[in-house]
C-alpha cells in the first residue's frame, strides 16, 4: 500500500471508533501513559497499532511523514495544556491580591471613605480642565477646531497663542471680557441660544489682529457671518462706553511723568508728538472714490494721532479722504479748535536758561503750518550748525509717533493692509483699536518686531507700509 492509500486507515485510526466498526476482526488500540509526581508535569504519549484477528503483528500502516504530523499534533496540545495551566496560575494569584486588598480595606472604613472622595474628587477636576495637560508644543500642534476651541484650551502653549492670536495675555483678556461684559449681554429667546460675552470679544480682537475677512473669521470661531458682523459693532461700542478714559490728555501725575520725560530729551513743557497715517481701503462703495485716492494711489483714510515717549496716544482724529492734505486735516480737527480758544494746554510757561519764555506745545514736521503750539524743524538747504542739532534732536524725539504707529498697525494688522470696510465704522474702529494699544501698553504687553516685517508673493521679506507720506516741499 502507498501513502496515499493508507491516508484513510490514518483517519479513521484518529477518529473515534463507532459501534459498527468496532468488530472482533478489527480493531485499533490506544495507549495512553501518564507519569505523575507531586511536583510532576503531565505529558501523553499516544501510539496506535493494527492488529490482526490471529494476533500476528503486521507492517505498521503509517508511513513517516504521518508520524511526524501525529508527533506535531501532539506537541502542540502539550504546549496548550501548559499554557492553560499557566493563565490558570495567574488569575489564581490575582483573585488573590485583590481578595487581600479588599480585606485591608473592609479594615479601615474610614480611610477607605476618604481615598474615594478624594479619588472623585481629582477625576472631577481632570474632567473640568482644572489641571493642565503637558502638551509637547515643540513637535505636536495642537488641533481642536478651530481659534475659540484652541483659546479655551489650558496648557502650556495657551499664553503664546493668546499673544500670537489676540496680542495679549489670557489675564489681561479676561480682564477686558469682563470690562465689557455688562455692555455685552444678549436677551435669552426660544431661538438660539445667545454667543457668550467672551467669544465675542474674542472674535473682535481677533479680526482686528489678524485682518482676516469675516468669512474666513466666523468660520474660525464656528459663527455666522451676520453674526460676526454683529460682534464687531458691539464690541466696538462696549470699548468707547468702557474705557472712556483711555484716550485722554495727561493729567496729575501722569502729565508730570510726560513733561519730564521730553524735558530729559530737551524738549521741556512739550506735550507730546503729533503725525497723520493713512488706513488703506478697498474703494468704497457708496462714496466718490477719488476723493480717497492718494498721492500713493492707493485708496485710504486719513489719521491725526497724538503720542506720547511711552508711545500712548493722547488723541486721534480719523475719518477724511485721503487725499486731504495734513494742513487741512489740523485745520479741520477738534485739536485745533482747542488750541486756538486757548483750552488745549493750561499751565504756566517755562523759563529756558537764557530768560525764554515757552508755552506748551507739540512736535511735529513740516507738514504741519507754523503755529504757537506746534514746534517745527528749521528745514532748508543752507542751515546753520545750531540749526542743524535742533532739527537732528527734534526728529529723534518725533521719531515716538512713528513708532506707535508701528506698534499700532503691527499688532493690529486690519489697518495695515486694504480691505473693506464700512465707511460709517472705520472711524470708531480705529478709536476702538488706539483704546486697545493704551491698554496694551499700561499693561507692559511688549511687541513683536517680527510684525513689521511680511515675505512678497516672489518670496523677498520687506518692511511693511505703515502709511506716513513725507511732506510735500
Amino acid at each position: 500500500m502507498t501513502a496515499v492509500s493508507r491516508s484513510p486507515t490514518l483517519c479513521a485510526s484518529l477518529r473515534a471508533p463507532s459501534p459498527s466498526t468496532c468488530t472482533p476482526h478489527s480493531r485499533v488500540f490506544t495507549t495512553r501513559h501518564r507519569c505523575c509526581s507531586h511536583r510532576s508535569r503531565a505529558f501523553f504519549t499516544w501510539r496506535e497499532r493494527a492488529m490482526d484477528v490471529d494476533g500476528d503483528a503486521v507492517h505498521d500502516t503509517l508511513s513517516k511523514a504521518e508520524r511526524a504530523a501525529v508527533a506535531a499534533a501532539v506537541n502542540m496540545i502539550f504546549i496548550r495544556c501548559q499554557l492553560q495551566r499557566r493563565e490558570g496560575r495567574m488569575r489564581a494569584a490575582i483573585r488573590t491580591r485583590q481578595k487581600k486588598t479588599l480585606q485591608s480595606i473592609h479594615l479601615d472604613e474610614e480611610g477607605s471613605g476618604a481615598i474615594c472622595d478624594a479619588v472623585l474628587q481629582v477625576c472631577y477636576a481632570m474632567g473640568c480642565g482644572a489641571f493642565p495637560r503637558a502638551t509637547p508644543r515643540w513637535w505636536m500642534k495642537r488641533r481642536t477646531g478651530g481659534v475659540w476651541e484652541d483659546l479655551r484650551q489650558c496648557d502650556g502653549a495657551t499664553e503664546d497663542y493668546f499673544k500670537d492670536k489676540l496680542r495679549m495675555s489670557p489675564r489681561v483678556f479676561r480682564e477686558i471680557a469682563e470690562t465689557l461684559s455688562p455692555f455685552l449681554q444678549r436677551r435669552v429667546t426660544f431661538y438660539r441660544k445667545p454667543l457668550q460675552p467672551d467669544l465675542i470679544v474674542a472674535f473682535a480682537l481677533y479680526r482686528w489682529a489678524s485682518g482676516e475677512t469675516y468669512e474666513s473669521g466666523t468660520c474660525s470661531f464656528g459663527i455666522g457671518r451676520k453674526s460676526g458682523l454683529v460682534a464687531m459693532r458691539d464690541v466696538m461700542s462696549a470699548l468707547l462706553s468702557g474705557y472712556r478714559d483711555k484716550i485722554s490728555w495727561p493729567t496729575g501725575l501722569q502729565k508730570a511723568v510726560v513733561l519730564r520725560a521730553f524735558a530729559d530729551k530737551g524738549f521741556p513743557n512739550c506735550h507730546g508728538c503729533i503725525d497723520c497715517t493713512h488706513i488703506f481701503i478697498d474703494k468704497p462703495a457708496n462714496c466718490p472714490g477719488e476723493d480717497y485716492y492718494d498721492r500713493k494711489r492707493r485708496f485710504s483714510v486719513q489719521t491725526e494721532v497724538v503720542v506720547d515717549l511711552n508711545l500712548r496716544v493722547l488723541d486721534v482724529f480719523v475719518g477724511y479722504p485721503g487725499s486731504c492734505h495734513d494742513v487741512r486735516i489740523v485745520h479741520l480737527s477738534s485739536l485745533w479748535g482747542c488750541a486756538e480758544a486757548g483750552e488745549l494746554f493750561t499751565g504756566p510757561p517755562v523759563v529756558l536758561p537764557f530768560g525764554e519764555r515757552t508755552n506748551r506745545y507739540l512736535l511735529g514736521d513740516n507738514g504741519y503750518p507754523p503755529s504757537e503750539w506746534v514746534v517745527l524743524p528749521y528745514g532748508g538747504a543752507s542751515q546753520h550748525p545750531s540749526e542743524i542739532r535742533f532739527d537732528n534732536k527734534q526728529k529723534t524725539v518725533r521719531g515716538a509717533v512713528e513708532r506707535a504707529f508701528r506698534r499700532l498697525k503691527g499688532m493690529w494688522r486690519l489697518f495695515l493692509r486694504s480691505h473693506k470696510t464700512n465707511m460709517e465704522t472705520l472711524p470708531q474702529q480705529f478709536v476702538a483699536v488706539c483704546i486697545l494699544h493704551n491698554i496694551l501698553i499700561d499693561e507692559g504687553i511688549p511687541f513683536n518686531d517680527n510684525l513689521l516685517w511680511e515675505v512678497r508673493p516672489d518670496g523677498v521679506r520687506r518692511r511693511v507700509d505703515l502709511g506716513m507720506h513725507r511732506p510735500l516741499r
